[in-house]
This record gives C-alpha cells, structure tokens and sequence, in this order.
C-alpha cells in the first residue's frame, strides 16, 4: 500500500489558458478496494485534530515481531514530520529484537525533539514493546491495555523447521539451580545430569544479554521519562526484569501496576471518546493485519509488510 493524497481534484487547468483538462480521478473499484484504509486514514486525521500530536501506527499480527526492517517503513512514518513536533506512536507488539527497538525509539524520539513522544497502546506491546514505552514521556492506557515483563528471549529453528523459543533468564536460573544442587550434594543424579544439557558459553552470552536488557531499559527512562524529574530508574528495570515475580513471558501489566511501578502512566477510560476512536482505529488495523502482518500508517502513509517466519 503506498500513499495517499490529502485531496483528489476533479479538474486540471491549463497553463496555456485553455479549457480546463479533466484530472484523473479514483475509479470506483480502486475506491472500494481501498476504502478501509482512507477510513483508517481519516480517523488518524479526526484524532490528530484533538490530541494536536502527529499520530502513527505500528500494529503487528500475533506471529510478528519487532525486527530491523522495520526501520524502512517507520521512516516513511516520520517522512513528513517537521522535526519538532509532538508525537502520538500507536504501538501493538508480542516483542522483538531489543536492539531493534531502541533504534526505533531513537527515531521517534529525535523527531519529535523537545517536544512530548508518547505512546498509546491499546491493546499490549510486550517485552521489546514494553523497551519501547519506556523511551517515551508518558504511556497512554485504558482497561484493556497491558504492558509485559523485559523477558530476554532466544528464537531458534531446526532444520526439521519446528521453532523454539527460550526465556533467556528462564535459562540462566536452571544453570544457577543445577550449580547450586551440584555444590550441596556432588552425588544428585539429576544435577550431574544437567550440564550436559546447559552450556557454560551460552551462559555467558546470555548473562550478557540479560545485562545489555538492564542497561537498555534504565538508559531509555532516562532519556524522557525521567529526564528532568525524579525516579527509581534502577528499580523500575530491575521490577520488570524480576522473573520471580513475573512468572511467565506474557504476563499481563495493567495501568494500574505500571502507575505502581513507577511508570508515566497516562489514563482514558473506555467510555471516553477520544480512546473510542483509538480503539475503533485500533480494530480496523488489527483486522488488517491478521496474524502474520504488520501495518505502518499514518495520515498520510499506509505500509503492510508480511513478517511471516
């Protein structure tokens, strides 16, 4: 999908002070094909007028993930933004790359410069999502908005094709169990069993991982968040990176918990109409994208890109 003239003139004039020329118009086809996305695109507009913040939308499918391509398609988000300008970043993601994550934020961020970034979830943005709300002023929320642990996690595949997902500290913490055992009891059979399943280097990247995580999480809050105010940057990572107390990678963090940690939590009630047309745009993207798509769109972009693996 490519991008959409604000207006579309019935009519040309000529320079040479001839008849006016007919312009070339959409043809109804077209139109319908398209419909939902001027509808989509309309609703930006409409929301823009209230909130005076340049909206953009980031929506993956539940199979999508955050990854360096996306670079190419926010750019085209931020094409038309006057550099300095407040901006609203509509995000819904199961997670990703982290590094990609932070290059994102750091796109967003110098766009908008000295002025607000803030982003509005409607529905979760997880793991990296979550990296991801913590580079902005504030995080837009209501009742069925959540946010997630910063749970580290490695994708790998067999040749057979089938998919694996390990939670890095998941890992780490059965490494650090099986040490524990071996120096209590030398003899337990099952702890002289897991090494040879736990690797000491992949330990080490991993350690690394969970370490480069910790530092990305407290540098992101603060360059907005906590930039000027004051706030327990170190404790906020270390409560969100706590697999102790978050028990599984998906686990939910309402507004309410994110105002408990400690996190700029802005709140819209469902019944409020400016966080109805979110949801409703919300919806029209989400159906958009299915299972295995991400949109990008603004007013004025509209981009689908398939992050099938």
């Amino acid at each position: 999908m490519g991008k959409t003239p604000d207006t579309v003139t019935d009519t040309a004039t000529s320079d040479t002070g001839a008849p006016p020329i007919p312009s070339m118009k959409r043809t109804p086809a077209f139109a319908a094909t398209n419909g939902m996305r001027y509808r989509r695109q309309e609703l930006i507009k409409e929301i823009q007028s209230v909130t005076e913040s340049e909206l953009i939308c980031c929506i993956g499918g539940t199979s999508t993930a955050i990854r360096r391509d996306d670079v190419l398609f926010l750019s085209d988000l931020l094409h038309n933004i006057k550099r300095g300008t407040p901006i609203d970043l509509m995000l819904h993601t199961p997670g990703g790359d982290m590094d990609a994550a932070e290059k994102l934020v750091s796109m967003i961020s110098g766009a908008a410069g000295t002025a607000p970034f803030r982003i509005i979830v409607p529905d979760f943005a997880k793991s990296a999502g979550t990296l991801m709300a913590l580079g902005s002023n504030s995080i837009l929320m209501s009742d069925n908005s959540e946010l997630g642990p910063i749970d580290p996690q490695v994708v790998s595949e067999e040749q057979s094709g089938t998919v694996h997902i390990t939670a890095i500290q998941n890992y780490l913490d059965a490494f650090d169990e099986c040490s524990t055992a071996l120096k209590s009891d030398p003899t337990d059979p099952t702890a002289q069993a897991m090494p040879d399943k736990l690797d000491p280097a992949r330990v080490h990247q991993y350690r690394a991982a969970i370490k480069r995580a910790r530092s990305l999480a407290e540098k992101l809050l603060k360059s907005r968040m906590f930039q000027t105010a004051s706030g327990n940057v170190t404790g906020i990572a270390g409560q969100l990176m706590n697999t102790k107390q978050y028990l599984s990678h998906g686990q939910m963090i309402g507004y309410v918990e994110a105002q408990e940690l400690g996190l700029r939590v802005e709140y819209l009630s469902p019944d409020e109409p400016l966080w109805q047309a979110y949801w409703q745009l919300y919806c029209y993207q989400r159906l958009e994208v299915g299972e295995r798509f991400k949109l990008f769109e603004s007013h004025y972009a509209s981009l689908r890109e398939d992050d099938a693996t």
